[in-house]
């Protein structure tokens, strides 16, 4: 961490090596000081982390500053700018109602005048009301005073109950809009006008569930995951009563696979029944465990321009910026080209890659009188043990450079936390997660997740799964 022109990790380097050679000190003492330094040195890498350069993720950082590379130099004028394709509300041939507005003949002036058409303005409005059907049956009654009564639609079996839209909304609110189940209720009651309590809400939501268990929708996922060329993972915390436990994901365009388990490991990816049979590209974030699988490994390029950002800010090793303008460019060429890079380009990049990690050996060298390696020094033998798994976007069209699709779909898992904090129970995590797994590869499949669960509740499946 660099403070007023200042490198603290310098500075705290050179206190570990004048209290070495110092002789006059008792040992107790060097190590009550050497202590100190440690603490300090964690406060210090501590307070200099943000988003930019580490995995803090930007709503957790208060100080989060707006990329300069988009306002240096410029002064933009707020609103769309110049090549922006705007877009605006546009009349439709057929509106729902149509008032024809009179002139008062009296108001105008002395003369003949006939018609000439109308001028056409639209007003575009929504009405929020809720339906009752009432289903009759006949009845018919025999000289023996036998009663036949005709069917009922298939589902109708109460006296008074909810419709497919009222559930198939309610679970879009309570799971995909993450809204909680007393503002849901509020919605019903203040919007529709439609009494509903939160234990319907819950109860639309077990149903859900219920439905997807019974299809095997799981099995069905994993069959598609497991054949798939590509699979993005990643993980993050969740709590369930207090007690920590971790939403797994397994993702790509197409898919997206939620895992609720206690374990963070392979015991919880075992559970998840894909990653054993996987045989394509996973991309990740470096997660050891994932190593254990034996498929093609993408390292993320996001975490490491984030790190090499800490390496050169905190730690003042210039290699890491080098090589993060470098990382950069050739993500910036590989878009150029169409996806991959050709065989000779190829060649240059990997020779200027390991070029600048050579010479960071030497700015950033091993210690071997300490047990535990800098973080840059973590991070420069990791990039040099898989620059396979760094580069492989450079050769490979089908190969991303981070992995945001992976990121981006366990993204809402986090506002969910934030909006309503904890699972209350085992049962209502998994259901959680079983349903936004279905929401969200509806919705990769161009299926709006109001029109998925309509089709759920109807006991219809998509056709994608056909």
């Amino acid at each position: 961490m660099a403070s007023k022109k200042v490198l603290v990790s310098k500075v705290l380097e050179n206190v570990n090596t004048a209290l070495k050679a110092d002789d006059t000190l008792s040992d107790s003492a060097k190590v009550l000081i050497s202590s100190l330094v440690d603490m300090v040195a964690v406060l210090t890498n501590s307070l200099g982390l943000n988003s930019s350069n580490s995995s803090k993720p930007p709503s957790a950082d208060p100080n989060r500053v707006r990329s300069k590379k988009l306002t240096k130099g410029k002064k933009r004028k707020p609103g769309g700018q110049k090549g922006h394709k705007g877009s605006r509300l546009e009349p439709v041939a057929n509106p729902t109602t149509i008032e024809d507005l009179e002139i008062d003949r009296r108001t105008l002036p002395p003369g003949k005048w006939t018609a000439g058409g109308f001028d056409r303005r639209q007003v575009f409005d929504v009405e929020v009301a809720f339906t009752v059907t009432e289903y009759r049956a006949e009845i018919l009654v025999n000289e023996l005073g036998e009663a036949y009564v005709a069917e009922f639609p298939e589902g109708v079996t109460e006296p008074a109950q909810y419709g497919t839209s009222v559930k198939a909304t309610s679970v879009y609110l309570s799971q995909f809009q993450l809204i909680p189940q007393a503002r849901v209720q509020d919605v019903f009651n203040t919007q529709y006008g439609l009494s509903i309590t939160k234990g319907s809400v819950n109860n639309f939501n077990i149903s859900a569930a219920e439905i997807l268990r019974e299809w095997k929708f799981e099995d069905w996922l994993r069959e598609q995951l497991v054949s798939s060329p590509l699979l993005h993972a990643d993980e993050t915390g969740s709590n369930i009563n207090g007690v920590r436990n971790w939403i797994h994901c397994l993702c790509n365009e197409s898919f997206t696979y939620f895992h609720i388990d206690p374990k963070r490991g392979k015991e919880a990816m075992e559970r998840m029944g894909v990653l054993s049979e996987f045989m394509g590209q996973l991309v990740h974030d470096h997660w050891k465990p994932y190593f254990l699988y034996l498929c093609t490994h993408v390292l993320c390029n996001a975490h490491h321009l984030r790190e090499l950002e800490r390496a050169f800010e905190q730690d003042g090793q210039k290699w890491a910026r080098k090589l993060k303008r470098l990382l950069e460019k050739i993500n910036a060429a590989v878009k150029k080209a169409g996806g991959k890079l050709a065989r000779k380009e190829v060649k240059r990049y990997q020779k200027l890659y390991r070029r600048i990690l050579c010479n960071a050996q030497k700015e950033c060298p091993e210690n071997l009188k300490q047990r535990a390696q800098s973080k840059s020094r973590n991070l420069l033998e990791r990039l040099i043990a898989f620059e396979e798994e760094t580069l492989r976007f450079m050769v490979d069209d089908l190969t991303p450079f981070t992995n945001n699709q992976g990121e981006r779909d366990l993204r809402m898992n986090k506002v969910q936390q934030k909006i309503s904090g904890c699972f209350r129970s085992e049962r209502g995590a998994r259901d959680f997660c079983l349903i936004r797994s279905y929401l969200s590869t509806c919705r990769k499949q161009g299926i709006h997740p109001i029109e998925a669960l309509r089709l759920l509740f109807e006991g219809e499946t998509p056709k994608f799964m056909k």
